[in-house]
């Protein structure tokens, strides 16, 4: 079969011949794989320096995507082999089904960002209707489908942030209230949160980007200490795109009731990944599949991978790999 092969940590996959799968117990099945998307984790475990990078090379990349059983049925399913392939194995009884108006490429584009948006909102967030939701960093393909989402799931008010002005705009387009440059100065950042704030409470902060301005934000919400009583806010990070640590004093937290915590594959139990792909993925793909979720997707071959793997791809769009 044809696949993405990585051949060396660090290099670009290429499309080349491999050997064909073959289940190796009851539990295993083959997929004909139709359509795979590129997520940074995919880049970061070729690279060489996730913590769960490959360790026997050759071998074909992606963690999952779309495909045909033998009995014609469309699945997305996470692989037990690589997703860039001709074919690939899964597990028999670990899959969603496709809606029939859905098509391959936002079928294997949607999963990797509702877990990163969905799951932040619903399982670690624990949002609730009616409440006031702040979208830090919500510019990429994740936090522009957690606009979309946390509307869907009641959100009364959406506030995103976001340094690119023109994505910004999009938040607005999906459904966000009102937007907060990052890219004013640090005073002018924080007053403009505390009086969003001031107005109407943040609930709920999905974070996508760490650093500087979860400092700014947290310094937005933070309480004034004695018989000063401060709004809850559960902070959720999912990603750290400005940096992996922040200055956070102790009295911070103590004089605020603010909660932070974070949601990834580690802090996710096994029945909340049983929820994802039972409940709130195939609810998801109806959305999308009835055009009210919206993604921007750029669809290429793999047969040019090795090119496509280094593309720099617009802010907002999740690369899609056809597999023919």
């Amino acid at each position: 079969m044809k696949a993405a092969i990585l051949e060396q940590l660090g290099a670009s996959p290429k499309y080349k011949d491999f050997p064909t799968p073959e289940p190796k117990s009851d539990d295993e099945i083959i997929l004909e794989v139709k359509a795979a998307a590129v997520k940074n984790l995919d880049k970061l475990r070729a690279s060489g320096t996730h913590y769960a990078s490959y360790t026997s090379l050759p071998v074909v990349v992606g963690m999952d995507g779309v495909g045909v059983l033998n009995d014609g049925t469309r699945v997305y399913a996470q692989g037990l082999t690589g997703m860039l392939a001709e074919k690939a194995l899964i597990h028999r009884e670990q899959y969603t089904l496709i809606p029939d108006h859905l098509d391959n490429y936002t079928a294997a584009a949607l999963p990797n960002a509702v877990l990163g948006s969905a799951m932040a909102l619903k399982i670690r967030g624990k949002m609730k209707p009616g409440q006031n939701v702040l979208i830090n960093g919500a510019t990429g393909v994740t936090g522009l489908l957690a606009v979309q989402i946390a509307k869907f799931y009641g959100a009364n008010k959406v506030f995103t942030t976001g340094r690119n002005e023109g994505s910004l705009q999009k938040t607005i387009a999906l459904g966000a209230d009102q937007t907060v440059s990052l890219k004013q100065n640090d005073e002018a950042i924080i007053e403009q949160l505390k009086n969003l704030h001031k107005a109407h409470p943040i609930d709920l902060v999905i974070d996508y980007v760490w650093g500087k301005p979860i400092e700014l934000i947290i310094s937005a919400l933070k309480g004034g200490g004695l018989h000063n009583f401060t709004h809850k806010t559960r902070i959720v990070t999912v990603g750290s795109m400005a940096g992996e640590t922040i200055n956070l004093s102790s009295g911070v937290l103590r004089s605020s009731a603010i909660e932070i915590l974070g949601s990834g594959f580690g802090s996710l139990s096994q029945k909340d990944l049983k929820m994802l792909s039972q409940d709130i993925l195939p609810e998801l793909f109806q959305l999308a599949a009835d055009g009210k979720l919206q993604m921007e997707l750029v669809v290429e071959s793999i047969k040019d991978i090795e090119s496509l793997w280094t593309k720099k791809i617009a802010a907002g769009k999740r690369l899609v790999i056809a597999i023919e």
